[in-house]
């Protein structure tokens, strides 16, 4: 009876090297990668509209405008709502605005037939970010049923003790939703670099609705509230319905 006898071959020390040397790299490569991602996250890339879109945007902000100026101004100044719609966009004057003596035609006001009804799709939403490049490269909404969530990328001032010339990034959610005949806005919750900020440190606004905690007092919470008359947050659509 033959007898078989299995050798086994040993690592020799040559191999044993390559492989902790192989595995020192490795860790060198993910450690550079990690901390790239955690301290220095490459800016967002703005939403870029095509034409066909952007001129859908537009339509949609002239339909808000038209209800936003059966709103009085605050003054004979121009301060108040009206006078901020006008810095953050400018209306350009049509040939038809004019008559023929080249004065502004006088137009009688009304209220009929404007549309209080408005739509912005995410992708809309970021491309209004993106007028602002700066702004678009540190900020990105994302609309989910019933939930806004916001991504943030804050530098940190150089001469800052902690993480000075660092770039954070900053998550936050919200549900925001219309029952009982009101609005719902309520804090889900706010993380720094993947840690979620304690409720404590939030003030204890985590899980509260912000428009019931804060809607019977003067002021945004209370004007927002008395003059929407629905908010619907879809699948990457905000819907927004103003009371007369």
């Amino acid at each position: 009876m033959t007898e078989q006898v299995v050798t086994k071959k040993g690592v020799s020390l040559k191999q044993v090297l390559l492989i902790v040397a192989g595995a020192m790299v490795l860790t060198v490569l993910l450690t550079v990668f990690a901390i790239k991602t955690w301290l220095f996250p490459s800016p967002f890339t703005p939403v870029e509209l095509s034409q066909q879109e952007e001129q859908q945007l537009e339509q949609k902000i002239s339909q808000f405008d038209t209800v936003a100026d059966s709103r009085p101004s605050h003054n004979k100044n121009g301060a108040g709502p009206a006078n901020t719609r006008s810095r953050a966009r400018s209306y350009t004057p049509q040939p038809d605005d004019y008559d023929t003596q080249g004065a502004l035609k006088p137009e009688a006001y009304s209220e009929e037939g404007a549309n209080r009804e408005i739509t912005f799709t995410e992708r809309e939403l970021n491309g209004l970010l993106a007028n602002n490049t700066d702004l678009a490269q540190k900020m990105a909404v994302d609309l989910d049923t019933d939930l806004v969530s916001l991504r943030l990328l804050i530098p940190v001032d150089p001469d800052f003790p902690i993480m000075g010339g660092k770039t954070l990034r900053v998550r936050a959610g919200a549900e925001l939703a219309y029952r009982d005949n009101k609005p719902v806005v309520v804090l889900k919750g706010v993380s720094v670099m993947g840690v979620p900020i304690p409720n404590a440190w939030l003030g204890g606004l985590k899980n509260i609705d912000l428009m019931q905690e804060f809607g019977g007092e003067p002021g945004f919470w209370q004007s927002l509230g008395e003059g929407v008359e629905s908010i619907q947050v879809r699948d990457g659509e905000l819907y927004v319905k103003l009371k007369e």
